[in-house]
C-alpha cells in the first residue's frame, strides 16, 4: 500500500510517496532482507525530505562578492632589472671571488672616469677645486647611503679611532699626490702612484700578519714591471724632453735639482700613506661591517680640508654648466669606485686585492691604442700582457679568505 502527500513552498513542490514494508513470515534470514529494504527506502526518501535553504537576505550593508576570482595584485619586476640586481648581489658577496671582483670593478670604474674625461673635455679646473668637489660628492652620497640603510653615521664606538686614522692617512696621501702631480710629469706621477698596492701589501704583512706567498709577490712584481713597460717612454731622455716641452717654462724648473727630488719623495710618501690607508680601510670595514662608513669618514675630513687648500694655494675658477655636470658625474663614479674598493679589501687578502688595481693601467693603454691617441708600441703591449697574465694567474690560484 502506498500513500502520497504533496508539500508546497512557493514555486517548489515536493511529492512524498510512502510504501508499506511487506511482512515476512520468517524472522531469521528474512529479517536481514527486511532491514536492508528499509534502509534503501530511507536513503531514497531522505533527499526528498530536505527543504530548500532560505535565500540569503541582502541589504545595503552586505558585501557582494564577484563570481570571478579576483586577480592577485603582484608587482612584477622586469626580468632585466631582476638579473642586474642578482648580478650586483653576487658581486657584492655571493661568490668566493667577490673580493677580487669588487676591486677589479673599482679599477674599471676609475678607468671609465678617464675615458669620460677624455671624451667630454671641458674647461680646466684646478686640482684642489676638483678634489673638493669630488670629496664633497663622496660625503653626501655616503651619508645618504648610511641613512637609507639605517647604519650609524660615525660607525660603532670601537671603530671610530680606525675611521679617524683612515681619513687622516687618506687625505695625506691625496695631498702629497696633488703636490707630486703639480711638479712631476704626469706619467712619472702615475708610476709612483702604482707603488701603492706594493706598500699596502707590506703594511698588511706588518699590521695583520698576512701571508705573502711567492705567487703574490710574483704577481705584484709582474704587474709593476708591466706599468714600467707601459710608461717607459717618460723615463727616457727623449720622453723627458717631451715632458719638459709640455710642462712649459713655469714648471720646467721643477724637473731640475732638489725640486725633482722633493716631488719624487712626495710621490713615495703618497704611496706609503695610501698603503697604510688601505689597511685601515680593511680594518674599519670589518669593524663597522659596512664599507661605506670608511668612505664617509674620509669625505668628512677631506672635503673641508680641500676647501681650505683651494683658497690658500689656488684661485677659484667658476665652472661652466658642462664642467659642473662632468664634475658631478665623475664624483658619482668615484663614489662607486671607493665603495667597491672598500668592499674588496674587506673580503679579500690585501695582496691579492691590490693586485687587481693594475688593471686600470692596462685598460688605459689599450683604450689609447684603440682611440688612436697613443701610438702602439711593443713595450706597451708587453706591459698589458704582463698585467693581464698576472691577474689571470691570481684568479686561477683563487682567493684566500681571511680567518677572523
Amino acid at each position: 500500500m502506498a500513500a502520497s502527500s504533496e508539500i508546497s513552498d512557493g514555486d517548489n513542490a515536493v511529492e512524498l510517496i510512502v510504501c508499506d514494508v511487506p511482512a515476512f513470515s520468517s524472522a531469521g534470514s528474512n529479517g536481514d532482507a527486511a532491514s536492508d529494504a528499509a534502509d534503501s527506502l530511507s536513503e531514497e526518501i531522505a533527499p526528498l525530505l530536505k527543504q530548500p535553504a532560505e535565500k540569503p537576505k541582502i541589504n545595503i550593508f552586505s558585501v557582494s562578492y564577484s563570481r570571478r576570482k579576483a586577480r592577485d595584485h603582484v608587482i612584477k619586476v622586469p626580468e632585466s632589472e631582476a638579473q642586474v640586481s642578482q648580478l650586483i648581489l653576487w658581486l657584492w658577496g655571493g661568490s668566493r671571488y667577490s673580493g677580487m671582483l669588487c676591486v677589479a670593478l673599482s679599477s674599471s670604474i676609475y678607468f671609465s672616469m678617464e675615458v669620460v674625461s677624455d671624451v667630454f673635455a671641458a674647461q680646466s679646473i684646478p686640482l684642489f677645486e676638483t678634489a673638493f668637489a669630488r670629496c664633497t660628492i663622496l660625503l653626501v652620497l655616503s651619508y645618504l647611503w648610511l641613512r637609507r640603510t639605517g647604519q650609524p653615521i660615525f660607525g660603532p664606538p670601537l671603530a671610530r679611532k680606525l675611521l679617524i686614522l683612515r681619513a687622516l692617512m687618506g687625505y695625506l696621501s691625496l695631498l702629497s699626490f696633488i703636490y707630486c702631480v703639480q711638479r712631476l710629469p704626469l706619467p712619472q706621477a702615475i708610476v709612483l702612484s702604482f707603488t701603492t698596492p706594493i706598500m699596502a701589501s707590506i703594511a698588511a704583512r706588518i699590521a695583520f700578519l698576512e701571508k705573502l706567498k711567492i705567487a703574490d709577490i710574483a704577481g705584484l712584481a709582474c704587474n709593476f714591471f708591466g706599468v714600467l713597460f707601459i710608461f717607459r717612454q717618460s723615463f727616457t731622455a727623449q720622453g723627458l724632453a717631451g715632458e719638459l716641452v709640455k710642462a712649459g717654462s713655469a714648471n720646467a724648473a721643477n724637473l731640475k735639482g732638489m725640486h725633482y727630488v722633493y716631488a719624487i719623495l712626495a710621490g713615495l710618501f703618497s704611496s706609503v700613506t695610501g698603503g697604510i690607508s688601505y689597511c685601515l680601510i680593511k680594518a674599519g670595514s670589518k669593524a663597522c661591517d659596512q664599507p661605506v662608513t670608511t668612505v664617509f669618514s674620509f669625505g668628512i675630513l677631506a672635503s673641508p680640508a680641500a676647501l681650505v687648500c683651494m683658497f690658500i694655494f689656488e684661485e677659484f675658477v667658476l665652472p661652466e654648466l658642462r664642467s659642473l655636470f662632468l664634475m658631478l658625474l665623475l664624483g658619482g663614479l668615484a663614489f662607486l669606485a671607493e665603495v667597491f674598493l672598500a668592499r674588496g679589501l674587506q673580503l679579500e687578502q690585501t695582496s691579492k686585492a691590490a693586485n687587481f688595481q693594475y688593471v686600470e693601467a692596462a685598460f688605459t693603454e689599450l683604450w689609447g691604442i684603440a682611440s688612436s691617441t697613443i701610438v702602439p708600441s711593443f713595450g706597451g703591449l708587453i706591459g698589458c700582457l704582463l698585467i693581464l697574465a698576472s691577474v689571470g694567474c691570481t684568479i686561477y690560484i683563487g682567493p684566500d679568505k681571511d680567518i677572523e
